[in-house]
């Protein structure tokens, strides 16, 4: 393992076995898993080139075996790591080897649908795809859809604050979900937000979505559905250059059109596509647009005759508007199926995130051809155009030597190349094992530092998700001390308590 974790206790590893007793005598029958054999299933998440073996695995029912699961953790003092359905591409669910793997797949039901606040209650193992599913009927839908929504559950979309093709319109998971009730380290359940509006006071809900695990442990989601839209209609943009295609992913929103969906393609992952799927997409241009409108009729086709328009201003050489819905989602099948479609042109990749302003599109793409040919690496681009937020595909052969050092060599630069430009090290993926020692190209010292008091007022023995997002972590005692110059504090005319 290249990236390193904290070095696991010794006088833990050494009690193992009264741990596991322990554990199954809160979390009885199945819901304790410590054979190495039965463990190894959950050895790493998404980002698999990065394993690592939990101590133990317990899969509880109930709020109050969480609640008892977390309290005997922090009195003993032992890790835990937080898993939803282990699609994280971040190493955000990486187990520790000297901590308890909490796995949250067992609460998947739907709670309740309620339709005139219309809002859904779900337990966080349910899977993003299936709250869609559960209401579509009804003419309604979760307007946050990553990519593996098929598989990822809604409790790691808020861990992560997940986005997806339309999250450009309707926003990422921090603007869908309206309370949720969780566990502390403490063991203590609480609740924040919920059906009604905003409450006043800190935004605790807004600090909770994208906590990435080291905050608490999300038991139950409230989030916000929508009602379908009564058209929608996509077009397929061919350009010959993805900095072209760039160009246009800018003028289209400079000409205040905010579509339902933008989402850019190259040429490697163009053919890697249509080749698994068929969507039907041109094959002879170096870069597709699907930009997708929706809404009323009438503006939904005002529109299109605008994005094209549009998009012919800026070199396209193709232009395939969807005649049915059958070809509009066959449009999208090519895009959610990219990743695995990708997966069959090379032995392994390594999927990237990053966030930069629409204006540095042209300027990022380019630099990533640089960069390629730098590392002598194939990589496909395949992201969220509409927000800037990439996911560039790093191709690699985890068999030959070298290759993976030098695939994550080549996607640390892609990251200090969008924080360079403006950019964020993560748009939806989190920071996890990935992009935790490259905090500091974004962050400073200070800036850390305060993250981390956050952490200690929910947190103050690190004891949730260690080894995840701080580069260096600091002790809540050592954050808590005031500097002393010459007898006096900083400030000293400001009370203290």
């Amino acid at each position: 393992m290249s990236v390193m974790m904290p070095k696991p206790s010794q006088a833990i590893l050494d009690r193992r076995a009264a741990i596991v007793t322990s554990l199954r005598a809160i979390v009885p029958g199945e819901g304790v898993v410590d054979a190495a054999n039965e463990m190894r299933v959950f050895e790493s998440d998404g980002l698999t080139a990065y394993r690592q073996m939990p101590l133990v695995v317990v899969l509880p029912e109930t709020v109050a075996q969480v609640a008892r699961v977390l309290k005997y953790c922090h009195a003993e003092e032992i890790p835990v790591v937080p898993r939803g359905s282990g699609t994280s591409l971040s190493g955000g669910a990486l187990p520790l080897e000297d901590g308890v793997l909490l796995v949250l797949s067992k609460f998947n039901r739907i709670l309740e649908i309620d339709y005139d606040n219309r809002c859904a209650v779900v337990q966080p193992g349910v899977t993003n795809l299936g709250i869609t599913k559960a209401v579509e009927g009804q003419g309604f839908y979760y307007a946050p859809d990553p990519s593996s929504q098929i598989a990822c559950s809604i409790g790691g979309n808020v861990a992560e604050n997940s986005g997806g093709v339309h999250c450009l319109k309707y926003g990422l998971t921090a603007n869908n979900v309206i309370g949720v009730e969780l566990v502390t380290i403490e063991g203590e359940v609480m609740r924040l937000g919920g059906k009604h509006l905003d409450s006043e006071g800190y935004d605790l809900l807004g600090l909770m979505t994208g906590s990435e695990g080291l905050l608490g442990v999300v038991t139950e989601v409230t989030v916000r559905i929508l009602q379908s839209p009564e058209t929608a209609r996509a077009v397929l943009l061919g350009f010959p250059t993805s900095e072209q295609a760039g160009e246009c992913v800018a003028a289209i929103i400079a000409k205040g059109i905010i579509p339902g969906g933008m989402e850019m393609m190259d040429r490697l992952a163009i053919n890697a596509a249509e080749d698994f799927v068929h969507a039907g997409y041109p094959r002879d241009v170096e870069a597709l647009l699907i930009v997708e409108l929706d809404g009323p009729a009438a503006e939904v086709d005002h529109l299109l005759v605008e994005v094209e328009a549009i998009a012919k201003a800026n070199g396209a050489v193709t232009a395939k508007v969807s005649q049915s819905e059958e070809e509009r989602t066959a449009f999208w099948a090519g895009r959610k199926a990219a990743f695995p479609a990708v997966g069959r042109i090379s032995p392994d990749y390594y999927c990237m995130d990053g966030t930069i302003p629409r204006k540095q599109l042209p300027r990022v793409l380019a630099g990533m051809k640089a960069l390629s040919e730098k590392y002598d690496l194939r990589v496909a681009n395949v992201f969220h155009a509409g927000d800037g937020n990439l996911h560039p595909l790093i191709l690699y052969d985890a068999n030959k030597e070298g290759e993976l050092h030098r695939a994550e060599e080549f996607g640390n630069d892609i990251l200090r190349l969008c924080v360079e430009v403006g950019g964020v090290l993560t748009g939806e993926h989190g920071v996890g094992v990935e992009k935790r020692d490259l905090m500091p190209e974004m962050f400073s010292e200070d800036d850390l530092k305060h993250q981390q008091r956050v952490k200690c007022a929910f947190d103050n023995k690190h004891l949730l998700n260690p080894g995840k997002m701080f580069p260096v972590l600091h002790r809540c005692a050592e954050l808590g001390r005031m500097h002393v110059h010459k007898g006096q504090v900083a400030f000293p005319d400001l009370p203290r308590f």
